[in-house]
């Protein structure tokens, strides 16, 4: 109520908080110093941070690749371990370690699709497929989905190279084409039902191809039990 009354009074309301390092670090020694060192500097189970930059800490805390469960598997998106004010105080916390790659702007309001699609298709179908369904990549790996991915986290993972994808250096209108296009296939409408992942005519055929041998086979199976059913037919003369 107070606040309300302070608004209609024309009170200016106080900036919000910035992330707190010395809070960052406290959450760091607690969740990822034992993989990646007290400081840092990387250890048995983890690599160094240092320099890693906003980005890939914001990337790897806001999909849920880490905290990492299991050394020995690909990290994969899950829920965040942490809230909005806890990943902004470990982004705070990293940053300050060492100079890295900031958190991108991402604008996609004047991305060109055109332009976007054929960096898409030269630099990231191949693995994530020609509709950003996702794929197998080789060594156990498979390159996700980007169909429910947030835009800055696209952008980001082009700066960091999660996983086995290389990193990319697009210039600031060229990753903002990039985005634009890959939220444009978010969005692109399935007037023929269901999408079966958007993976193309030839398995989309070969479903279809399935489910009709399947019903062919079913028919025969019913017509050949009503036969044995039936009555005997009288010998001829």
């Amino acid at each position: 109520m107070l606040s309300l009354v302070l608004w209609a009074a024309g009170a200016s309301v106080a900036p919000a908080q910035e992330p707190d390092p010395a809070e960052g670090r406290e959450l760091y020694i607690d969740s990822c110093a034992s993989c990646h060192g007290a400081e840092g500097e990387g250890a048995e189970h983890g690599p160094s941070l240092v320099g890693v930059g906003a980005a890939s800490v914001d990337f790897y805390l806001r999909t849920g690749r880490m905290p990492l469960a299991n050394e020995s598997q690909q990290a994969v998106k899950k829920e965040p371990a942490f809230d909005d004010a806890q990943i902004e105080s470990l982004v705070a916390y990293v940053s300050s370690l060492g100079e890295g790659p900031p958190i991108p702007e991402v604008d996609t309001a004047t991305a060109e699709l055109s332009a976007g699609q054929e960096l898409f298709r030269d630099n990231c179908s191949a693995c994530h497929g020609a509709a950003g369904a996702g794929g197998a990549v080789g060594s156990n790996a498979f390159a996700p989905s980007l169909l429910e991915t947030d835009p800055v986290q696209i952008a980001e993972a082009t700066i960091v190279g999660p996983g086995q994808m290389p990193k990319f250096a697009f210039e600031e209108e060229a990753l903002n084409d990039l985005v634009g296009y890959v939220t444009y296939l978010q969005d692109v409408p399935e007037p023929g039902g269901e999408d079966i992942g958007r993976v193309g005519p030839v398995a989309e055929g070969f479903v279809a191809w399935v489910a009709g041998m399947g019903a062919l086979i079913a028919i025969s199976m019913f017509v050949g039990r009503k036969r044995e059913r039936s009555p005997a037919e009288p010998d001829q003369a």
